[in-house]
């Protein structure tokens, strides 16, 4: 089956002669004219595009709040995404970049840069999800279970950690909460135990494609959701900088795992743009979600 793409451009012009490039080209494409028409049609797929190609300058929603939509969806949050606009100016594509998306091809463009781009995308992607998949495999096991993930009185052992890389020092913790719970083993080394140990498999250079890890915490006899992404900073080696949030607690069950997801796919755009968030608002959140049963 030929990879899905779905295309976003109010002109319609360029919206035609991009699906016939990419249908030549072995794609399956889908199309719309803004977002929220590309919104609606990604509501009603079975499964989710293997890429989405969208303009910024849209009516109604534009690319923008197109892109903040898909990513803060838990579904869609791991689609790559590329904007195709004709905003050229230096600010417009750090702009761009800050939020998350994948690439940012200027227009008018190269139809072999835009190919190459679409085809590493997808590769990467499907790589990732593969490796993802055999680290949940060989870390840890689930059972089924409608029962919370841990009692009322073990919220006090939930953790919410921060954590960013730094050329000079390495992982470094950047917050947590709460701040004064304490472990056999002090939290800077869990917090360095776990970064590590992802990057020594996936790399470095790749260590934000671990997007939601659930893995056993031997040494503390606790479990530890993990998620990677990365903020583009040219001071840094290879021009990113990884981040890493995580949850530390007694067990989590599978299905308290996608709810944590989408709590941290609300935390990283606020990151990536530099905005203040409130780590114990979403310590809060998150103890909630483990302390519920599951419905």
């Amino acid at each position: 089956m030929n990879p899905l793409l779905l295309v976003v451009d109010d002109n319609t012009d360029i919206l035609y002669n991009l699906k016939l490039t990419l249908e030549f080209n072995e794609y399956e494409v889908i199309t719309a004219e803004d977002g929220e028409e590309a919104l609606e049609i990604l509501s009603k797929l079975g499964n989710p595009p293997d890429l989405i190609i969208s303009d910024i300058m849209m009516p109604k929603m534009n690319g923008y709040d197109f892109f903040k939509t898909v990513s803060e969806n838990p579904l869609w949050s791991n689609i790559p995404f590329i904007f195709l606009t004709a905003r050229t100016s230096p600010r417009d594509i750090r702009f761009g970049k800050m939020l998350g998306v994948d690439d940012y091809i200027i227009k008018p463009f190269k139809e072999e840069d835009l190919l190459a781009s679409i085809a590493g995308k997808i590769t990467r992607n499907k790589k990732s999800r593969s490796i993802n998949e055999k680290i949940e495999e060989l870390f840890t096991s689930f059972e089924v279970t409608t029962l919370p993930s841990i009692a009322e009185h073990e919220k006090g052992s939930v953790i919410l950690l921060h954590m960013h890389w730094d050329d000079k020092l390495g992982p470094k913790i950047a917050s947590y909460f709460p701040p004064d719970l304490q472990f056999s083993v002090p939290i800077e080394t869990i917090g360095f135990q776990l970064f590590n140990g992802v990057a020594s498999i996936y790399g470095h250079a790749h260590i934000h494609e671990a997007q939601g890890l659930l893995l056993a915490i031997e040494n503390i006899q606790s479990q530890g959701y993990i998620y990677f992404d990365a903020i583009e900073d040219q001071a840094a080696r290879g021009g990113q900088r990884p981040i890493m949030l995580g949850v530390i607690a007694p067990r989590i069950n599978y299905f308290d795992s996608l709810k944590i997801r989408a709590v941290l796919n609300k935390i990283f755009p606020k990151i990536k743009q530099g905005l203040e968030w409130d780590i114990k608002l979403y310590w809060e959140e998150i103890s909630k979600i483990l302390s519920t049963p599951v419905l």
